[in-house]
Order: structure tokens, then C-alpha cells, then sequence
């Protein structure tokens, strides 16, 4: 019985940190910034991803973590930024938590 019960820890361990692991890329995107739009407590910058999709990525210090992870995008800098992605009916949004890189 006890063989039963470590052997499900371990395989429920192992399904936690692949499904983890798979996660991680789907709340990353990647692309150019076509315009940003200033507003009270941060800014809003629209990307067109390498797949030709759009988001509207919504950066403000309080999401980023603090203003030292703080970075203003420009028009024309390719960024991969990682954070909390939702979907409208026609818009794809991202509330940015990371700024992972600017180019």
C-alpha cells in the first residue's frame, strides 16, 4: 500500500512540472510595437507578434514589479514580453508582469 501511494506522489509530482513546464511559453509574446498609447498609471503598447497577430500589452510599473523593471516601449523595437493573456471577441489583450527583452 505504502509502494501504491509514493509511486502516485511521484507521478502526480511529474505531471505537475511537465504541465508547468508547457504553461511557460503560452504566456510569452514576442514581436514589434506598432504604437503606444499613454495613459494614468502606465501605458498601452500594440504589438504585431512574428505570427501576424495583434495584442494590446498593458505596462505599468505596479504590474512589471516595481519601477527598476520598468521600461517605455518605442514604435519599432522588437520586445518579448510575458504576463496574463486574455482574449475578446475581436482583440487579443496581455497584462504584461514581465518585459523579458527589448531590441
Amino acid at each position: 500500500m505504502k509502494k501504491i501511494v509514493r509511486f502516485s506522489a511521484v507521478l502526480m509530482m511529474l505531471f505537475f512540472a511537465i504541465s508547468c513546464a508547457c504553461m511557460k511559453d503560452k504566456n510569452t509574446i514576442s514581436g514589434k510595437v506598432i504604437s503606444v498609447e499613454f495613459g494614468k498609471d502606465g501605458y498601452t503598447a500594440k504589438i504585431n507578434t512574428d505570427k501576424n497577430e495583434v495584442y494590446f500589452a498593458l505596462i505599468s510599473i505596479v504590474n512589471v514589479g516595481g519601477p527598476q523593471n520598468y521600461k517605455q516601449l518605442k514604435e519599432g523595437e522588437q520586445v518579448s514580453l510575458k504576463g496574463e493573456i486574455w482574449k475578446t471577441e475581436t482583440e487579443n489583450h496581455i497584462k504584461v508582469k514581465e518585459i523579458v527583452s527589448v531590441k
